[in-house]
């Protein structure tokens, strides 16, 4: 199989760079969903059968249900105070960064990352990468970071060694990214990545398990909730929205990754072309944009929200209460009307 987004060309220096052993450094997103952990676990699965030193760390927690991960064990949640783990970063010869595009979006980690002066390596599909990077592999029509982590193992000439664990790593980041493949970022060429993950080893119907069967009773709880007394319907603009307040999320002892996806049910709405999902949480409001078609939340939520990401796919934050954010939000759709009730 051909790979799509890595010629041959522009892998060369990275290759000579790899053809070594080297201290590699894998990071992504604070927090990080499944694509990030998926396309972070399997690049560490490729890089330590190369025969490289590897090592992953994170912003952040993630979610209960991406535990299962193969490596997950490995896994270094970044402190600052772990002099050992600073090191670790600073002294990288490369480091690896997968699924962001602002080094704003690796929040605690920023400054250290920066300082290092091991070669940066950017693997990602958000738009408008940051000039911080010295390898840039940036293509914003691919479905999901793991799905270029594939083809940068295939462009390399190594998809012979991608093992089961690698294939259900990179098969989960591909999955979640994509709503479980129903996105129209989907391509055939991507299915048939699915296709060769599967004959590597993947097992799809215990990955699904694994991430959309596994809730937690709280976690059942706080959707029944929120479905039943926290969505409300902009019938007239075909929007909805959902805003939870951190008191909320402490009566059903909120953990990372308990709202993961819920905006998708506002979305799921018959008619619904923009939904959105307020959190209060760690001092501000974050921010979940969703929509069908060409509305672009990306726009939305980079000119009134401090956001970015993908066209249909975006999130955003606010430092103004949770009211004040849904008030102000309210004070702005209505001029998307014609763009959302066509």
């Amino acid at each position: 199989m051909a790979t799509n987004h890595f010629p041959t060309e522009q892998l060369l220096p990275v290759r000579e760079l790899l053809s070594t052993p080297k201290n590699i450094l894998i990071t992504t997103h604070h927090r990080p969903d499944g694509d990030a952990m998926g396309s972070s676990l399997g690049m560490y699965g490729y890089l330590k059968a190369k025969g490289h030193r590897v090592t992953v760390v994170v912003p952040s927690d993630y979610p209960d249900f991406l535990h299962w991960l193969p490596w997950h064990a490995d896994v270094h949640i970044f402190n600052h105070q772990d002099t050992a783990l600073v090191d670790e970063i600073l002294n990288a010869d490369v480091l690896c960064c997968l699924d962001f595009n602002w080094m704003s979006r690796i929040e605690s980690m920023e400054q250290v990352v920066r300082k290092s002066t091991g070669t940066k390596i950017l693997i990602d599909h958000h738009l408008d990468p940051e000039a911080a990077f010295d390898h840039v592999f940036s293509y914003t029509d691919a479905c999901a970071t793991a799905e270029l982590v594939y083809e940068f193992i295939d462009g390399l000439g190594d998809r012979a060694l991608i093992t089961p664990a690698m294939a259900d790593c990179l098969y989960c980041g591909i999955m979640t990214d994509t709503n479980s493949f129903r996105y129209s970022s989907m391509k055939a060429s991507t299915h048939r990545i699915i296709a060769s993950l599967m004959e590597s080893g993947a097992v799809n119907h215990l990955i699904h398990e694994q991430v959309y069967d596994n809730f937690s009773e709280n976690r059942l709880r706080l959707l029944g909730y929120i479905l039943k007394d926290k969505l409300t319907v902009l019938h007239d603009l075909n929007t909805a929205y959902i805003a939870m307040s951190s008191a909320e999320l402490d009566m059903f002892n909120f953990k990372t990754g308990d709202t993961e996806g819920i905006v998708n049910y506002a979305l799921s709405i018959n008619g619904i072309r923009f939904a959105v999902f307020f959190i209060e949480r760690d001092g501000m409001v974050k921010i979940s944009f969703r929509s069908k078609g060409e509305f672009s939340v990306k726009d939305f939520s980079s000119s009134y929200f401090e956001g970015g990401g993908h066209r249909n796919a975006s999130g955003g934050r606010s430092l103004l209460s949770l009211e004040e954010t849904v008030n102000r939000f309210l004070s702005i759709v209505p001029k998307y009307k014609s763009k959302l009730t066509y």
